[in-house]
This record gives C-alpha cells, sequence and structure tokens, in this order.
C-alpha cells in the first residue's frame, strides 16, 4: 500500500515554496561529508570507494544501507563541509532522487524513511537551492509537497516507537514549512501529542530502552516544539511534558566524555550531537540519584558508571534488545575504560546474534549461558529475532558510604535453569578515583539448592566475569596475573586488582561501532573460575594510580574516522 499512495502522491498536482527561509537543525561531521566527496563510501559497516558511484547505485545494490541512504542524513554531513563541490555533490543526489524515484514506483517511500528524508530536504533547502534555475526549484518544490502528501496519509501505518515519531514529525515539519500544506499538520500533531502521552513514561524512558532511539525522538520533539514555535503556534502540552521528562533521562544516560551509553543497540552518537540536544530543549532539570529507563548511574570526580539495572525489553520491543542485565561502562574524564561490545547488526547475522549475548558485555554469567534468550520462539513474521526467558526479578538500590555511594543489583536471569541469583555490588569514591566491585552467584531457597545441584558436574559450574575495553585502553597484566595496569591516551593509569579467588587472564575483543568499517579489535579483563558451593562470590577494584594527577589535561582531538581497509 505504501506503492500505491506514492504513486498517488507523485501524480498530484501540487505547487509550494517555503513559508520562511528554514535554517539547518541537524548536526554533520566535516570528515564524513569530505569522504563522500572525495568517493569513499562508508554506511552503516559498508564501505565502497570509487568516484565514479552514484550513491543511489549503491542503496539499490545494498538493502541493508538502503534506509540510512534513503534517508538523507549525509545531506549533514556534506553540509557542514559547505564548499562548492559538497553542494554540486548534494544538489546532484537530490535531484537525481527526484528522476529517480520521484514517481513513487520506486524504493524510498515509508513514512519514517519520509519523514526523515523530508526534514533533511527542509533544513538544507536554501542549500540545495543555490544558483539553481526556476525549473530545478519547481522540481524540487514539487517532489517535496508530494513526499508530504505521502506521509501525511500514511503516517498512520507506521509503527509505535522511532519511525512513527519520524513520520509524525516529518509531516508537521514540512506542512509548516511549505505553503499550502498547512492543513495536514493538524491531525499529526494530534497524533504526535498523544503518541508522546503513551510511548514516554514517567520517567521519560521508551519500551526499547534503546538510548539512541530515546535521543533522536528528542531531537524529533525539539525540532517540532521550534517549527511550532516559528510559526505563531502553541505547542502542546504533551509534547513540551514529554521533553522535560527525556530530557534528565538522557543526561543521567550521559558519560563524563559527553557520549551516549551504548546499550541495547544504541551507539554513542556524533560528537556534540547529545549537548546539542539538551541544549536545544531548554531543560535544566539534573538527574537524580535513581534510576533512568532502568539504567543506574554513579559519577565522582569526571568517573561515570552507568548500569543496565532492569528487566530488558520484552516482545516486540526486544527486537534489537541484548541480554545485558547489570552489564556497564566506566568512562573517566574524555575516555572511556569499560564498554559493552556495541551492536554488531550492521556486521551481518552472526556478529548482530553475538552482540545481542551476555558474553558481549560487561557482567558476570555461567560461561556459556545467557542471561536472557534469543532463540527461534522469539521468531517475528519478519524474521526478527526477540529475547525470550528473560529474568524476571531485577533489583537496584543506592546507599551511601563513608566514602562515596553504593549501588546494589541483582538479578535471577539464572535462576529457573541453574537455581542461581547474580548479586552486583559497585562502590564509587566520592574523588571517583576508585571502583570496588563484588560479583555473587548464590541460590536463595532449597528449591534453588535442588536446582544448582542438578545443573552442576563433577568440576562445578563455570562462571565468567567480562571487563570489555575500549580500543584506546592499553592494558598489561603482571607476572603473577594478579594485576591488570590499563593505560589511557590521556595518560591516566588505571590498576584492576581481584581477590585471587577467580583466575585473572586478557583475552581478545572487540568494538562494534556503526560507522567503521569493520569490528575493531580490542581486549577484555577476564576472571574466571568454577563454582562448587552454593554460593560464589568475587571481589575486585578499579582504581587510579597513586601518581596519576588528580586533573588530567586532556586535549587530545577524537580521531579521525577510519575509511581504511
Amino acid at each position: 500500500m505504501h506503492r500505491v499512495h506514492a504513486r498517488r502522491a507523485a501524480r498530484a498536482a501540487v505547487t509550494t515554496a517555503f513559508v520562511a527561509l528554514p535554517e539547518p537543525r541537524t548536526i554533520g561531521v566535516v570528515e564524513r561529508g569530505q569522504q563522500l566527496i572525495a568517493g569513499k563510501f562508508l554506511f552503516s559497516g559498508l564501505f565502497i570507494e570509487g568516484r565514479d558511484y552514484a550513491i543511489w547505485d549503491i542503496a539499490a545494490a545494498y538493502p541493508e544501507v538502503a534506509d540510512e541512504i534513503q534517508g538523507c542524513a549525509w545531506l549533514d554531513d556534506l553540509v557542514a563541509v559547505g564548499d562548492d563541490r559538497a553542494q554540486g555533490l548534494a544538489q546532484d543526489w537530490v535531484f537525481t532522487w527526484i528522476d529517480r524515484y520521484g514517481d513513487g514506483r520506486s524504493d524510498g517511500w515509508t513514512p519514517g524513511m519520509t519523514g526523515r528524508r523530508l526534514m533533511r530536504w527542509i533544513n538544507h533547502g536554501p542549500f540545495l537551492l543555490r544558483g539553481q534555475d526556476k525549473d530545478a526549484a519547481a522540481r524540487f518544490f514539487q517532489s517535496l509537497a508530494r513526499q508530504t502528501l505521502f506521509v501525511s496519509r500514511r503516517w498512520k501505518t507506521a509503527k509505535p516507537g522511532l519511525r512513527r515519531f519520524e513520520a509524525l514529525a516529518g509531516t508537521i515539519h514540512a506542512s509548516l514549512s511549505l505553503k499550502d500544506m498547512e492543513k495536514h499538520a493538524a491531525p499529526a500533531l494530534v497524533a504526535l501529542a498523544q503518541d508522546c502521552a503513551a510511548q514516554i513514561g514517567t520517567d521519560g524512558s521508551i519500551a526499547s530502552r534503546k538510548p539512541q532511539d530515546l535521543l533522536d525522538i528528542l531531537s524529533l520533539l525539539s525540532w517540532t516544539s521550534q517549527t511550532l514555535r516559528d510559526t505563531g503556534r502553541t505547542v502542546p502540552s504533551d509534547i513540551t511534558e514529554a521533553i522535560a521528562r527525556i530530557v534528565p533521562t538522557l543526561r543521567a544516560l550521559r558519560h563524563a566524555d559527553g557520549s551516549l551509553a551504548r546499550f541495547h543497540g544504541g551507539g554513542e552518537g556524533i560528537d556534540g550531537r547529545l549537548d546539542a540536544a539538551l541544549s536545544m530543549s531548554g531543560i535544566k532539570a539534573q538527574p537524580a540519584q535513581q534510576t533512568y529507563m532502568g539504567y543506574a548511574r554513579l559519577a565522582a570526580g569526571r568517573t561515570t558508571l552507568i548500569v543496565d539495572a532492569a528487566k530488558p525489553p520484552e516482545r516486540a520491543a526486544s527486537v534489537e534488545a541484548h541480554a545485558s542485565t547489570l552489564g556497564f561502562e566506566l568512562t573517566s574524564g574524555r575516555r572511556p575504560i569499560i564498554v559493552n561490545c556495541g551492536s554488531g547488526a550492521r556486521f551481518g547475522d552472526e556478529w548482530r546474534r553475538a552482540s545481542r549475548a551476555t558474553p558481549s558485555h560487561a557482567t558476570m554469567m555461567i560461561e556459556g549461558v545467557s542471561s536472557s534468550h534469543l532463540g527461534p520462539k522469539g521468531r517475528l513474521a519478519n524474521g526478527d529475532e526477540l529475547l525470550t526467558e528473560l529474568p524476571t526479578r531485577v533489583q537496584c538500590a543506592f546507599a551511601n558510604t563513608a566514602d562515596g555511594r553504593k549501588l546494589e543489583l541483582s538479578h535471577n536471569g539464572y535462576q529457573p535453569s541453574h537455581g542461581l541469583t547474580h548479586a552486583r555490588i559497585f562502590q564509587l569514591s566520592a574523588d571517583g578515583r576508585t571502583m570496588e566491585g563484588e560479583d555473587l552467584l548464590t541460590t536463595l531457597s532449597p528449591e534453588d539448592e535442588t536446582a544448582f545441584d542438578r545443573a552442576q558436574t563433577l568440576t562445578g559450574l563455570p562462571y565468567i566475569i567480562r571487563f570489555h575495553l575500549h580500543p584506546d585502553v592499553v592494558p598489561s597484566i603482571d607476572a603473577a596475573r594478579t594485576t591488570v595496569s590499563l593505560t589511557l591516551k590521556s595518560g591516566e593509569i588505571w590498576q584492576f586488582h581481584h581477590d585471587s579467588k577467580a583466575n585473572l587472564s586478557l583475552a581478545p575483543s572487540v568494538y562494534l561501532q556503526n560507522r567503521q568499517l569493520k569490528p575493531v579489535p580490542t581486549q577484555q579483563v577476564v576472571l574466571s573460575g568454577h563454582t562448587m558451593a552454593y554460593a560464589t562470590r568475587v571481589r575486585w577494584t578499579l582504581a587510579k594510580t597513586q601518581d596519576t594527577p588528580v586533573a588530567v589535561r586532556d586535549f587530545a582531538q577524537a580521531d579521525p574516522l577510519d575509511v581504511t581497509l
């Protein structure tokens, strides 16, 4: 039906123009724009090089990146460069889209995708029209009007979540930015307000628990609010209240380096985008010491700890979710130290499945068994896999200590199969220089003891605690295998100690990031052993060395995007 409505919209005799000269509201990356100009195409892990390639040929040949290309976020990167070459390329690609897809008979016409594309084309309209003749401008505005007609009729079919927010925000933005399209805004605005009330929780949460999706939704709501104010309209209270709920949650999910916590398939985001979205919201509320969207945060002295402290998303919301319960990330200043592996969705099906399993996260597990399962019973009709057999009880509590804050957590994901509950304690010192950790696998009842006896072997149940390191961290283990030194690019040195109840080692790991060509090799600190008793406790510590200064002058710039094979 999208194709039917696309063809109908593409035949509509509509003309329009900008109500007022739009200003760009999206952030691009200069390095990415320069790569596009040089003929280096990097989309979601796919890299193709050649100045003769057309971006739409790539979209047609590689369906796995077509959604990203059709959404036209690459326009932000070309505008960030802003010179004549970037402008010429942007104009060529946009007008080629009109020739190739504008009749509605090809790909590129879904509600969310069209909403994203409309916002980019309108935001960068002056950039795209500069130097164009009247005929070209007429074709551009006609295409905008037809896409607006399409999305105004089809946003109702978008599933609740990010794609529906994109479709609704795109409809509103286009309808109020283009002449004679205003009538399409009101129904979409009502629906957007209703979705804000229904889809954004009281704690600013969304069902997927994916931080990156929440940031995208905040950006969409902020842009919509700005469009309404610019055109002299009142912003519905449901939208302003949703923004007010989301902002403290995103602040709680912001690491000391300004990046977003990477959980449940989300990335860290473009540098500066999170701060820009928080600033644009105008909301000054700070996160309190509690969980937000199921994540717990401790922060002190430019050190941040963020923990997945709730049940994973359920049912349809778990299509991208990870078995990451009680996994954590740790950042010092501008430097991530402990991370999860990230999302492997852009690197093939095997990487996608592996990245969703518990071994890809910094947590304790029974070796070979994830805390939630990913299996055939959880398949949707389109083949996507859901998480099943989730923990039914995840607990989290904060407490003050003589020297900082303590976080106590537990989950029962291994209770049905092995009779064991995983409990975890983090304690961060007031100066942020020391984090003490404790992991416990224990039975809680006679029934648990029976299940444990049934599950264990003669050598006990093997367990493993993983601490995945960011690729910039350089680890070294001492000869006695009691300490691992972690050297950061800032010059800080952290040391990992343990109580010798487990075996300490370094092992290979990977860091998965959408803008990289392939998984980036890194390492992980591993504590492993066998549990023979009804309770097994392992204590460990991460602390800055005594000669590490209290404040480090870390002015190093972020590494340029890697587009080499």
